[in-house]
């Protein structure tokens, strides 16, 4: 296997994106902001909450109308991606608590990593990039990957082939009730981080915390009885 593994590992892991690395929305809205200014409309906190989490071509036509162009809409859908990107090339972004850890650890440890994310490849190339992460993951599964998002399970079912893992075997980390379905109809179990929902609407995963950094070095290899 990728990385000179000698020992089949005991398990991989799976990761979301947006919600459990690193937290995007400040970056989306700004982008979102800048390119309806464009435009001559104001786009405000209540509207991205709104909209926040939906394509790019249904949040355009919620803003703008209906009426506008296939062609001005992909335009300006581009024109926001690439605002997305450029932010985060030029400030950075911090990874959510615990994470950087996490991932490093596992690295260590010769277990596989994968981010099966809803984002453009060039979003979470950018992202990886900006934390010097590009190392860490040895599979991306990015939004051109798939025809069905989450809670689809094909994201994260590629994600175990490209790892060479059978899917009993992955563990999910998510934050979306979406997200935890679609690792429940892959046949993987599910790490939910309270980030972005209630706990109460992520009871569909194995287990439910606030933050990784509350996670215990052992709790991957125990919910797998991997031990």
């Amino acid at each position: 296997m990728k990385g000179g593994r000698m020992d089949e590992p005991p398990f991989a892991v799976v990761w979301d994106m947006d919600g459990v690395l690193v937290d995007s929305a400040p970056y989306h809205f700004r982008a979102w902001q800048e390119v309806f200014a464009a435009e001559g409309i104001s786009f405000d906190q209540e509207a991205f909450r709104r909209t926040f989490g939906q394509r790019n071509d249904t949040i355009i036509a919620d803003v703008l109308g209906p009426d506008i162009p296939p062609a001005r809409v992909a335009a300006i859908g581009a024109a926001k991606e690439a605002r997305y990107r450029s932010l985060i090339a030029r400030e950075g972004i911090s990874p959510l608590p615990g994470a950087s850890d996490w991932i490093r650890r596992l690295h260590e440890r010769g277990i596989p990593q994968a981010i099966a994310s809803s984002a453009p490849r060039a979003n979470i190339e950018a992202v990886l990039k900006a934390l010097a992460w590009e190392t860490f993951f040895e599979a991306i599964v990015s939004a051109e990957d798939v025809a069905q998002g989450k809670p689809d399970p094909a994201s994260f079912l590629i994600a175990a082939q490209r790892l060479g893992m059978p899917p009993d075997r992955c563990i999910v980390i998510e934050d979306a009730p979406a997200g935890i379905e679609a690792a429940r109809r892959a046949g993987m179990r599910c790490i939910a981080l309270s980030t972005s929902h209630p706990p109460h609407a992520l009871s569909g995963a194995d287990r439910v915390i606030p933050t990784l950094e509350i996670l215990p070095p052992d709790a991957l290899d125990r919910l797998l009885g991997a031990e």
